[in-house]
C-alpha cells in the first residue's frame, strides 16, 4: 500500500523481497487523506486469497500500518468471512488497536462491501428461494 517514494526510504524494496523469495505486490496509494481505489482493493484481496489454504503468511503493510493497510485487510476479512464493515474493523482493532481509519477509508470499505459482499449475499439468498 506504499507510495513509490516510500519504497525508496522506509521499507523493504521489491528487489529485496524478491531476493528473499517473497511474492510482492505494491498498490501505490497516497497516505492519510486517501484510500485505495476499488480496483486496488479487489487486486489486493485477490492477491491475499491466493495464499488461503497454504502454509504461507501474508504481510500487508504501509508506512505506519494504520490506515492504508488496515483498509485492505478490512476488505479481505469481509470477503473471507462474509462480514459487514464494522465486524471486520472491530476484529482488527481488537488485534491492532492503533489502526486509524478516517472517513475516506470507511467510505472505501463500505463501497467494497456493497460491491463485493452484500450483493453476493443477496444473490445467494435469491437463489435459495
Amino acid at each position: 500500500m506504499n507510495e513509490d517514494f516510500e519504497l525508496k526510504f522506509w521499507v523493504t524494496t521489491p528487489e529485496e523481497w524478491q531476493r528473499l523469495g517473497v511474492k510482492f505486490l505494491q498498490l501505490n496509494t497516497a497516505d492519510i487523506l486517501h484510500a485505495p481505489t476499488q480496483d486496488k482493493l479487489r487486486t489486493g484481496v485477490q492477491f491475499i486469497q491466493q495464499f488461503n489454504g497454504t502454509d504461507s503468511s501474508v504481510y500487508v503493510h504501509c508506512k505506519a500500518g494504520r490506515t492504508r493497510s488496515a483498509t485492505l485487510v478490512a476488505c479481505y476479512l469481509m470477503k473471507k468471512h462474509d462480514w459487514e464493515p464494522k465486524e471486520a474493523v472491530d476484529y482488527m482493532k481488537h488485534k491492532r488497536p492503533h489502526i486509524l481509519l478516517r472517513s475516506k477509508q470507511w467510505e472505501a470499505i463500505g463501497k467494497y462491501y456493497e460491491e463485493n459482499i452484500a450483493n453476493n449475499s443477496k444473490q445467494t439468498d435469491v437463489n435459495l428461494t
